[in-house]
């Protein structure tokens, strides 16, 4: 089980560097191939709403096939291919594509583990586990950051994908022969996502899924690199060093977060501060787009930081699903929570378009307005919930 557990991170990390390298290579492409900011919006949105319409079948697979073929076929061929065809890229239109097969391939590696620890492990550390699953997978990001621009300057984009391509058919291969299905529940009632859905009780937990996930996940994802290079006039190592400090406060979050909630007795109220705090840091982003230097990069990192609160959201949820529903019920949540992040990179796509023309400064402030707005919206309901620990 262990040995399965790592190799699922080993995927995880792939899955965290997927969904926040296009901030690192947005400079490249739009030279290389023409790729502008609109374009790289769609292409990591189109990877998120993949990635989210994927959880329904990866949550009836999980519950009937079992996360070891689940996991390890979907990455192989949608994760290794779509690194491939990235690789291959001519124009915008392959992009897209190639990121819709990586979300595909990297749907059901999350769920997977936390189905393994929901199965497996007593209730009470599920958030534990299940933060520090992301902390460290979150390695991925720090690995889309400085890594992948000194790679992408030694050997190029295409080379550095094709390498890309190659290490995760490899995790995909060892997610195969070493990652354990855990026994099937014996007697388990039959069920259904709308069995779910008829539950009152967990729709402000996901709505408040849906609305905490998209600021730190798409500015990270993407609008830090046009960002610093249109408002600062930075190059690809400045960016670098600015996607780093983000990534790095993204995993010292769910390092944070997960055994926050047996110490203060609460999940509610901790992901109502923590979410507080991100949206703090929006408005001072939205106050002052142009501050520079460790005043940005502080805003930025305090949205990384207490904007973890991802597994923290799955742990409160996930204490209000029966057994036997639980891979639907783990990747229901997850929906909300990467789906609100495609949705969202179309939205500010179109508001980055929109605002374009004028000062540097203007696309960014209207995004930065649109993700506060939509969190505080979010954590408006959230207060609705009820609270629950295991």
């Amino acid at each position: 089980m262990i040995a399965g557990i790592v190799a699922l991170v080993a995927a995880y990390v792939l899955s965290q560097f997927y969904r926040a390298f296009l901030a690192v290579l947005a400079p490249a492409l739009g030279v290389e191939i023409g790729a502008g900011p609109e374009d790289l919006a769609r292409a990591s949105g189109v990877w998120f709403l993949v990635f989210a319409a994927m959880q329904i079948p990866v949550g009836s697979a999980l519950d009937r096939v079992g996360p070891r073929l689940t996991a390890a076929v979907l990455l192989g061929v949608g994760g290794a291919g779509g690194a491939a065809v990235f690789a291959m890229a001519q124009g915008p239109g392959a992009v897209t594509l190639a990121m819709a097969l990586i979300g595909v391939g990297c749907a059901p590696v999350l769920m997977a583990a936390y189905y393994i620890f929901a199965r497996t492990y007593a209730p009470a550390v599920f958030g534990t586990l299940a933060g520090v699953m992301i902390g460290v997978g979150s390695m991925g990001n720090i690995a889309s950051s400085l890594p992948l621009a000194a790679a992408v300057e030694a050997f190029g984009w295409r080379a550095t994908l094709w390498g890309l391509a190659g290490v995760t058919l490899a995790v995909a291969l060892a997610l195969g022969l070493l990652v354990r299905d855990p026994p099937k529940v014996a007697g388990r009632a039959r069920g259904s996502l709308l069995d779910l859905l008829r539950m009152p009780a967990l729709w402000p937990v996901l709505i408040m899924m849906a609305a905490c996930y998209a600021p730190a996940a798409g500015l990270r994802g993407l609008w830090v690199g046009p960002y610093f290079a249109d408002v600062f006039g930075a190059e690809a190592a400045a960016i670098g060093v600015a996607t780093l400090v983000m990534g790095g406060a993204m995993v010292a979050g769910n390092f944070a977060y997960g055994p926050l909630d047996r110490v203060l007795g609460t999940r509610k109220w901790l992901i109502f501060g923590g979410n507080l705090g991100v949206l703090l840091c929006l408005l001072g982003l939205w106050a002052m787009p142009a501050a520079g230097g460790w005043v940005t990069l502080a805003l930025l990192a305090g949205v990384g930081f207490f904007g973890a609160s991802f597994p923290m959201v799955m742990a409160h949820g996930r204490a209000f699903v029966p057994p036997h529903l639980m891979g639907r019920g783990v990747t229901l949540l997850n929906l909300f929570g990467i789906g609100a992040v495609g949705m969202a990179q179309g939205v500010t796509g179109r508001i980055h378009a929109g605002l374009e023309g004028g000062a540097a400064v203007a696309p960014y402030q209207g995004i930065f307005l649109f993700f506060a707005v939509v969190l505080a919206a979010g954590m408006a309901v959230y207060l609705f919930s009820q609270d629950r620990t295991d």
